[in-house]
């Protein structure tokens, strides 16, 4: 299964931080625009009123959804170029930022203070409220790809792939995930009672751990700070055990997703989190094994054919 390296690179290099989300969502607009008549199957697009930066593909009768969120972490400038932190992004001495205010471009590297506030050291006073990204550099290795905003343009570019396939399910594009999963609850909403749908999985990147080693396949997670109920976690180990796609468990106290908002939701809904492992997590240099992206895709191909 080949990788579309050049569309995950497009992907990295969108700035779309938590409660900017826009860039993202016009990208996947346009992609679904230009793309879909090659499809199996031509989705049923909602997005725009009601949505925010939202959006949905519904192909055929669905029976399960896809989440993947379309924010990144980053920085909001506050006063006199001091940061504020968007979600947990590594705060290293050094690291370049870029965003746009009302002058224009906005560049420089981050500092780190003694008393433990954040500025960036530009060549002038950016406007309050801009929004800073890590800058984009994008490596392709022999064996992995490197690059800021792994976490989560996989997910999206496993969702995108996944569409050219998929004959029947919901594919949601969620936002402010890195900072609270803001947009869950009215995707649960929607998907419950205009779909009938009350199974999802989790298309989102995870850590290289202890127990979860890059190159060993995608991980499937049993629980993290949410525990999904434990049948349908079961059912699809069922389904995985029959293949010949490589896969890991993952088992943490920790960490959430998409996933920890729809069991928050009012709503039935069924979630696991299903991802490629990444090293060096919310920085510049996220690295994720090649093999493990395809072991992703190839594990949703499955799934989404199945449940």
């Amino acid at each position: 299964m080949e990788i579309r390296t050049e569309l995950i690179r497009q992907l990295c290099a969108i700035p779309a931080t938590s409660g900017d989300e826009g860039p993202m969502r016009d990208f996947i607009l346009d992609y679904v625009k230009n793309n879909a008549a090659s499809w199996k199957v031509q989705p049923v697009v909602h997005s725009g009123e009601g949505f925010q930066d939202c959006v949905a593909l519904a192909f055929g009768k669905p029976r399960t959804a896809v989440f993947a969120h379309i924010d990144s972490i980053g920085f909001t400038v506050k006063y006199k170029n001091e940061l504020v932190r968007i979600g947990g992004p590594v705060s290293t001495p050094g690291i370049e930022l870029l965003g746009a205010d009302s002058k224009g471009e906005v560049r420089g590297t981050l500092v780190a203070n003694k008393n433990g506030t954040l500025h960036l050291n530009s060549n002038r006073m950016a406007d309050p409220g801009t929004r800073l990204c890590f800058a984009s550099d994008f490596r392709e290795k022999r064996n992995s790809i490197q690059s800021a905003y792994l976490d989560n343009r996989l997910g999206v570019y496993v969702a995108l792939e996944l569409a050219s396939t998929l004959e029947n399910g919901l594919i949601c594009f969620s936002c402010w995930e890195e900072h609270g999963g803001g947009t869950v609850g009215f995707l649960a909403d929607f998907m419950t009672k205009k779909y009938q749908v009350y199974q999802a999985l989790i298309s989102d990147i995870t850590w290289v751990t202890e127990g979860v080693k890059a190159g060993k396949g995608a991980a499937i997670s049993l629980r993290d700070s949410g525990i999904p109920r434990k049948a349908f976690v079961d059912r699809i180990l069922g389904i995985v055990q029959k293949s010949n796609i490589s896969y890991q468990v993952e088992v943490e106290g920790a960490g959430g997703s998409d996933g920890t908002e729809l069991q928050k939701s009012p709503f039935p809904i069924d979630w696991c989190f299903i991802g490629a492992p990444e090293k060096n997590v919310h920085s510049p240099n996220e690295e994720v094994h090649k093999s493990d992206i395809q072991s992703m895709l190839a594990l949703y191909r499955l799934l989404m054919d199945t449940l």
